[in-house]
């Protein structure tokens, strides 16, 4: 499995993370190619070697025209999304970044998300950013993304909202949500300094897992930022490598609870939001409890960082006083969604790889029903169509092959 780690040792930011990803061998040409593909103007992006203390690394720069800069809505940028012709897991995982940097942003300024108007984040550089590494993960083959732990940064930050403390409101919000480990600064110049922007906070909150992985290397790339320090690189710093399969036992938490008085047109709206926290899987089990009551056992599996945020959902969004938590043990084969060109157009396909070779091959239900609302045919059609195709393009056949 090909996967990313962002050593933030002195921040991350939008244009870092681009410098860094060109630096480990994104093609500038394959970035500024994908980006044509989003519906904004009024820019341009250049690359260029620079030098921040004793390391030399690659400084993207995105050069906005005075009058391109737009106020927009989370609503604006997601059509912005959905009607360019990037990739299916671009518009995805661009989408999210914005998602979540709305939401941090309406909790800083105490408004509904679909209200909040973007400033610095939603003007082009920022959809240049978040859009482009979004790019270049998919354009390097990153199938998982990991972090260290972010720098807090100290002191004050002008913005469109003023003077504000640093880490930024909505970078701390960010943060926060992610449950992120935040360290303190490395030197004292850097403790009165931003390290983390909003747009690099939000980029990493959302796509990445904040622990180092056992990997083998493959490549570095350096990301150089604007601001120059004395006492430390400004630099951004990217490991690219694989990890094993996915293959072998991993501890995980099973909680349950027995839930005897609750209107049963909630239980789907809380098997949604677990999901969406993370949980791996869950499932409800018809029961029988005391005084002959029929009753629902609801049961989750999730990795052990998330226990407590989990819980929390449960007893907030159920009407159950406790559940129980045990540890088990999970074997998983490796899963890897692929972007596959079918006779149909672009689709999103699982694979199911075991030491390395694809061994089942599935389409991506949304993609499929995408496909069969543009085409106007039936579902069941595309579905057996795709899964055709993508079988004798990926099955029995060596991951990246």
């Amino acid at each position: 499995m090909k996967v990313i780690y962002f050593d933030c040792f002195a921040g991350v930011s939008g244009d870092m993370t681009l410098g860094a990803l060109v630096d480990a061998g994104l093609p500038l040409l394959t970035l500024q190619r994908e980006l044509g593909k989003l519906a904004v103007s009024g820019y341009s992006l250049t690359a260029k070697s620079e030098k921040r203390g004793a390391i030399v690394g690659t400084r993207v720069i995105v050069d906005v025209a005075s009058d391109a800069a737009h106020r927009r809505h989370l609503a604006d940028v997601i059509q912005l999304l959905s009607k360019s012709s990037l990739s299916i897991r671009v518009k995805q995982q661009a989408q999210a970044v914005f998602e979540r940097l709305a939401e941090a942003e309406a909790q800083v300024h105490g408004i509904p998300a679909e209200a909040m108007h973007f400033h610095e984040v939603g003007a082009v550089d920022a959809m240049v950013d978040i859009v482009g590494a979004c790019v270049g993960l998919e354009a390097l083959g990153i199938e998982r993304v990991f972090s260290s732990a972010l720098p807090s940064g100290g002191g004050t930050v002008e913005c469109a909202h003023g003077t504000l403390p640093v880490p930024a409101p909505a970078t701390i919000a960010l943060v926060a949500k992610a449950h992120a480990p935040l360290r303190p600064s490395p030197t004292v110049e850097a403790a009165q300094v931003e390290l983390v922007t909003p747009t690099g906070a939000a980029i990493l909150t959302t796509l990445a897992t904040f622990e180092q992985p056992l990997m083998t290397m493959n490549r570095v790339g350096y990301g150089i930022g604007s601001r120059e320090l004395t006492t430390l690189p400004n630099v951004l710093r990217i490991w690219v490598g694989e990890i094993p399969d996915p293959t072998a036992a991993d501890a995980y938490l099973l909680l349950e609870t027995n839930i005897d008085d609750m209107n049963p047109e909630l239980f789907g709206y809380v098997l949604n939001l677990l999901l969406a926290k993370g949980a791996r899987d869950v499932w409800f089990t018809p029961i029988q409890m005391k005084k002959n009551r029929p009753a629902t056992m609801l049961s989750v599996i999730a990795p052990p960082s998330l226990e407590s945020e989990l819980a929390t959902i449960i007893l907030r969004e159920t009407s159950t006083l406790g559940l129980r938590v045990q540890t088990m043990r999970r074997w998983e084969a490796g899963r890897v969604v692929q972007t596959f060109r079918s006779s149909l157009g672009e689709a999103l396909v699982k694979l199911k790889v075991l030491e390395g070779i694809v061994v089942a091959v599935a389409p991506e239900y949304d993609s499929c029903v995408t496909i069969a609302q543009v085409k106007g045919m039936p579902l069941q059609e595309v579905f057996q169509l795709v899964a055709e195709e993508a079988r004798g393009r990926f099955l029995n056949r060596r991951l990246g092959a």
